[in-house]
């Protein structure tokens, strides 16, 4: 669902994750398998961006990381590593800059055919088994995609409902200085006189005399559909005047993520198995005058930017375009960014496993534990129905180079 790809300094990065799903939370395992998660949980999409990760220190955990062979992955054998490259080579125009990816990225630009894909990733890679803190192996899958939504430029009766860009009196507090123990923490807040107060929440943006007037980039014209947007981190606007608008996550008001899915089950408004994205959206459409009471039940915001450029996926936390079921969100204090990861779980709602090799290109506030994944199926309504329903436990191996080493269960790199 991902995105998860995420909150950033003011400026907003350039590049970002997907969304709600980026907001930073408190460290704890994935979720057991016979959990059941609301689609509208924070996936990745959108937030942690670049600012908020701390991907070499991970908490002190006992053995995450044990080296293995090819031949413990489910599924290697019969993958096509050749789709996996294309992907490797965008995360390779960030991490080779680093001296522990430089002969790896420089060897996989040379690398053509299935064949000898497979070979390269063998040769140059050593897959570990990930674990979580626990000793367990197994963690929650879940997906995300990009939407497309329905909107203008310019506010009309129809396109009513604002998509805001992040707005100028947002700040980042960093309280690492003054409390080590809150490095990757960073609250918003705003000035209020001499004071430091929260930023605005969901139910003080969206009124009529919204304090981020004037700060639009586009109007939809459902408020339920900007929500999902909002919890994915990116997506497009098919625009009333004609073409396409592309925006993703530029920051978020810094209250906690509160998944109206859960409000709905604790009310008794729908069963847990049919809080998908797809039963909150028939929920939202037959209570239409309750949809806004639900919305401020979350408090958390996301603001955008719109995306220019030939790029035809959204940027992850890397900055380069997701591959659509190539790409992953994951929690970058136990997996690095730009990392081969091999899953084994299954295809959505069935029993067919899916195993193959992803990249690890994207984070989440959402994604946090060792074997916790977001899997980005890229876009339109096929993505959007298996994001929707994607809810079950997974198995993971990161796949490192010689620059890594895992020493007593913990991530080393050689800088």
């Amino acid at each position: 669902m991902m995105l998860l790809s995420g909150a950033c300094q003011s400026p907003a990065p350039q590049s970002s994750p997907s969304a709600d799903t980026k907001a930073p939370s408190s460290v704890s395992p994935a979720p057991p398998a016979s959990s059941v998660t609301p689609a509208d949980a924070p996936p990745s999409a959108s937030t942690a961006t670049h600012a908020e990760i701390t991907p070499e220190s991970p908490p002190a955990t006992p053995q995450i990381l044990t080296p293995v062979s090819f031949a413990e992955l489910p599924g290697w054998a019969q993958d096509n590593h050749a789709d996996a490259l294309p992907a490797l080579l965008a995360s390779c125009r960030v991490i080779a800059k680093q001296a522990a990816w430089r002969a790896t990225c420089e060897a996989a630009s040379t690398v053509k055919g299935r064949e000898a894909a497979r070979q390269f990733f063998e040769h140059h890679f050593t897959p570990h088994r990930v674990a979580n803190p626990d000793g367990t192996l197994e963690g929650l899958a879940t997906g995300y995609y990009e939407p497309t939504i329905r909107g203008s430029r310019t506010r009309s009766a129809r396109n009513r409902y604002p998509v805001y860009a992040a707005p100028d009196d947002i700040f980042v507090i960093d309280l690492a200085a003054v409390a080590p123990e809150l490095k990757g923490s960073l609250p918003r807040g705003r000035l209020d006189g001499r004071r430091v107060v929260p930023y605005f929440t969901r139910a003080q943006i969206e009124t009529e005399n919204s304090p981020l007037r004037g700060r639009e980039i586009a109007w939809v014209d459902d408020a339920i559909d900007l929500f999902f947007l909002q919890v994915q981190g990116s997506g497009r606007i098919a625009l009333a005047e004609g073409g396409v608008m592309r925006i993703g996550f530029a920051d978020h008001n810094g209250h906690p993520y509160r998944s109206i899915g859960r409000v709905l089950i604790e009310r008794g408004e729908l069963p847990a198995e049919r809080a998908s994205m797809q039963g909150i959206k028939t929920w939202a459409r037959a209570h239409p005058a309750r949809l806004t009471d639900l919305l401020h039940q979350n408090p958390r915001y996301v603001f955008f930017r719109e995306l220019t450029g030939p790029a035809t996926s959204p940027p992850g936390a890397q900055g380069v375009p997701l591959t659509p079921e190539r790409s992953v969100a994951i929690d970058p204090r136990y997996i690095p960014l730009g990392a081969p990861v091999h899953i084994a779980t299954t295809w959505p709602n069935t029993s067919k496993p899916l195993q193959r090799l992803m990249l690890a290109q994207d984070t989440g506030g959402a994604i946090r534990g060792a074997v916790r994944i977001d899997y980005f199926w890229g876009a339109g309504d096929t993505a959007a129905l298996e994001a929707g329903r994607m809810q079950q436990p997974v198995r993971k191996w990161v796949l490192l180079p010689q620059g890594y080493t895992a020493v007593n269960g913990a991530l080393q790199k050689i800088q």
